[in-house]
């Protein structure tokens, strides 16, 4: 009884200090560090728990449960008052950002409403492959189904996957103020547009396939820069040549010639492919590659 009488006195100062935190979404090791710290502030008796401290924010304050049941590695959040799930997702890997499907919305460059949302944690840096391309193993690739990610659940009405992508340094990720899935802006992490385009080039299926892919080349043409494009897919270093399908892309959604010549300066020694797996296909002879039939 004591320690509970003595959490009541300092109740009002432990909301406080929770509303002051610069973020009010905390992992359990995040509530163990202000128990420790504001213990003797605050006179809790020493076997007041993490466990008893969650358990009276949550009954007397606005303290909220969520979990992340992720087949690899889930999560389990903290949450003081309303936070903006978009908000709270940027909290489950350290440095991650929204990408694909998710960013192409934030950015407008999408007519449709999706159900799922991509949230990026880079991979950690490895080495680069020696190993020259083959277009016997081009050809083998692509005609199987893409491979795609079984790292989601299903929360609050959506699909949320968590990507381990490629390590890129966070190359073209910047922080935005977004309305997403409310008319609350939000700030967000996220892919800029070239960055964005880029990325939905190479995984098509995680931004409504390839026709959702040649419209967002449609409506970011006035917005987006070739040149940056360009630059950033050089740094990149993807093992397949991808600019030979962005340059089909920009060529369909009618950009200038001299915006084409800058992806034209790439090499094409590769025959290449749109997509994965996509049946009757037809040849688009100045970029090497194959499309579906009747695009």
């Amino acid at each position: 009884m004591a320690a509970r009488s003595r959490i009541q006195i300092a109740k009002q100062d432990i909301f406080k200090h929770l509303e002051s935190q610069a973020s009010r979404v905390f992992k359990l090791s995040d509530l163990q560090a202000i128990l420790s710290e504001q213990r003797r502030g605050w006179r809790l008796a020493q076997r007041t728990t993490t466990q008893d401290f969650i358990d009276f924010l949550k009954k007397q304050g606005k303290l909220k449960t969520l979990e992340f049941p992720f087949p690899h590695r889930g999560e389990t959040r903290y949450v003081w008052g309303a936070v903006p799930l978009m908000e709270i997702l940027l909290t489950l890997r350290p440095g991650c950002y929204y990408s694909h499907y998710t960013a192409l919305r934030m950015h407008g460059l999408t007519e449709q409403v999706p159900k799922t949302i991509y949230l990026n944690h880079e991979q950690h840096l490895k080495s680069q492959s020696t190993g020259g391309l083959a277009q016997e193993r081009i050809d083998a690739a692509f005609k199987r189904k893409a491979r795609e990610s079984n790292n989601f659940i299903e929360s609050q009405g959506s699909k949320i996957y968590l990507i381990n992508g490629k390590n890129t340094g966070q190359l073209g990720v910047v922080t935005e103020s977004v309305t997403y899935d409310s008319d609350t802006p939000v700030s967000v992490r996220l892919t800029n547009l070239e960055r964005t385009l880029i990325d939905i080039t190479v995984r098509p299926a995680y931004a409504g396939g390839i026709f959702e892919v040649l419209k967002a080349f449609e409506l970011a043409k006035q917005h987006v820069s070739i040149n940056a494009l360009a630059a950033m897919l050089q740094k990149i270093e993807h093992t397949y040549p991808y600019h030979q399908a962005i340059g089909f892309y920009l060529e369909r959604a009618g950009y200038r010639a001299s915006q084409l010549s800058l992806i034209k300066r790439f090499p094409m020694h590769y025959d290449f492919y749109l997509a994965n797996n996509m049946g009757e296909v037809d040849y688009a002879e100045s970029w090497r590659l194959y499309v579906p039939k009747g695009l």
